[in-house]
């Protein structure tokens, strides 16, 4: 497992309390046994913002404080551009710090990971959340556990934990001074600038003194929303049976709509639900009204994009689906990689020594798509123009950008559409071309 270490009261008290509890139960284990245990690995994985000047300072305690516990440290450093788009500095420092904790967790092979948040920071949530107009989902709050998952890595998932999340401030407060820990006091933290600082130094005191124990019930009370989210999701999947298809999550318009006519919150409920499915953020009530207009206005045969949480949810024949966003520029970054078919299958391929020669000659290329383009893809269909065959593939616009792979001046292979057949060889060493786009667009044809 893993610690999230900021080297605050908070994680330190995590950190000590982890240590100690796995320190008692080797030691137990190992008197009923009568042998040693074997330790498991536990890491500490600190996040250098760079921030504030004292960060480096703070790199440096927590890993004295790995070293005191014998326990591994990692960090990663950000870098956080505070001059461009600095609107929101906490959302966009909280984002890059679960990115940089995950790729540590994949790193070492970690599948757990714990978090410090407590039942005050619950509460600030709800707060929060409840300031910006939020909805079911957004009070909820943070949960006790949830899944990130990796697409890479020794892992394929790792579970995210806050095992102190029903315990408030005061009593963390209590057991560091009872066991004597030392840990470093954010100065930022002292800042009202901070929405968060605020709710915590300026609101949730006043709400206290007027209602004792406030905290504690605002953190049920997103404990109570996160079970009717529970229910809201499944409303969703039965609503959207004949809607969400949860293999592609991808959405039928036309079914929507018409649930929209009947049952415009069924309708929102089952959007809000595919969002969440992509791991986007929820809109605003301004922006998902936008959307509907949209929807409502389009032609069967439309075309829509809308940017939103850095993604492009996009409509072509009669679908919404969900891929990241690209700059132009960085839609065709990649390369045609070729891959062995193995000795026994009956896969056709090119041959292996076609390509080495191809190779030693530099004729292989990629070329941009110049519109006269024709391929033969199946034994007995004609060759067809570039446009037709995406077309009967069903090959979205933006994912016609991947550069066409030529050897010795023939066209071999088109992104979403398949291989020249004529030059297919089903005998003897043979190899596919595959297109490996380097941006993440998570879109990509085959």
């Amino acid at each position: 497992m893993a610690i999230a270490l900021s080297g605050g009261m908070d994680s330190v008290v995590l950190l000590d309390s982890i240590c100690r509890l796995h320190q008692t139960q080797r030691t137990t284990s190992a008197k009923q046994t009568s042998q040693d245990i074997a330790t498991p690995r536990i890491f500490a994985f600190h996040i250098h913002h760079g921030l504030q000047k004292a960060a480096d300072e703070w790199l440096l305690f927590c890993e004295a404080l790995a070293k005191k516990y014998k326990i591994g440290f990692d960090f990663r450093l950000l870098h956080i551009d505070t001059q461009f788009n600095s609107g929101n500095i906490e959302a966009r420092a909280r984002a890059a710090r679960y990115e940089a904790l995950t790729e540590l967790c994949v790193y070492h092979g970690i599948e757990d990971l714990l978090l410090a948040h407590h039942q005050n920071d619950q509460a600030e949530t709800v707060l929060l959340q409840l300031m910006r107009g939020a909805g079911v989902a957004g009070l909820s709050g943070m949960p006790e556990s949830r899944v990130l998952a990796t697409s890479a890595g020794e892992v394929s998932s790792i579970t995210l934990w806050r095992p102190l999340l029903h315990l408030r401030r005061e009593e963390l407060e209590a057991y560091a001074c009872e066991h004597k820990l030392k840990w470093i006091e954010d100065p930022s933290n002292r800042s009202s600038k901070y929405r968060r600082n605020a709710v915590r130094k300026n609101i949730l005191p006043k709400l206290e003194s007027i209602q004792p124990g406030a905290t504690a019930n605002l953190a049920r009370s997103a404990d109570l929303l996160a079970q009717a989210q529970q229910l809201l999701d499944r409303l969703a999947q039965q609503d959207g049976k004949k809607i969400h298809n949860a293999k592609t999550n991808v959405l039928s318009v036309q079914p929507l709509l018409d649930l929209n006519t009947s049952d415009p919150a069924a309708a929102n409920n089952v959007l809000r639900y595919w969002l969440k499915v992509a791991g986007l953020t929820m809109p605003s009530h301004e922006r998902l009204q936008a959307w509907w207009l949209d929807l409502q206005q389009a032609r069967s045969d439309a075309k829509l994009e809308w940017l939103h949480a850095e993604h492009s949810i996009r409509l072509w024949r009669g679908q919404l689906q969900i891929s990241t966003s690209v700059k132009p520029e960085e839609s065709e970054q990649g390369e045609w990689t070729f891959v062995s078919i193995p000795a026994k299958s009956d896969q056709g391929g090119l041959p292996a020594a076609w390509i080495a020669k191809a190779k030693k000659a530099c004729a292989i290329e990629f070329r941009e798509r110049g519109g006269a383009e024709r391929l033969q893809v199946t034994a007995t269909g004609p060759r067809k123009t570039l446009k037709n065959l995406y077309q009967e593939k069903g090959v979205p616009p933006w994912q016609r950008q991947a550069p066409l792979l030529y050897i010795d001046d023939d066209l071999i292979a088109v992104v979403g559409v398949g291989v020249s057949y004529p030059h297919l060889v089903y005998t003897g060493r043979r190899m596919v071309p595959e297109w490996k786009p380097t941006s993440d667009t998570n879109d990509a044809a085959p």
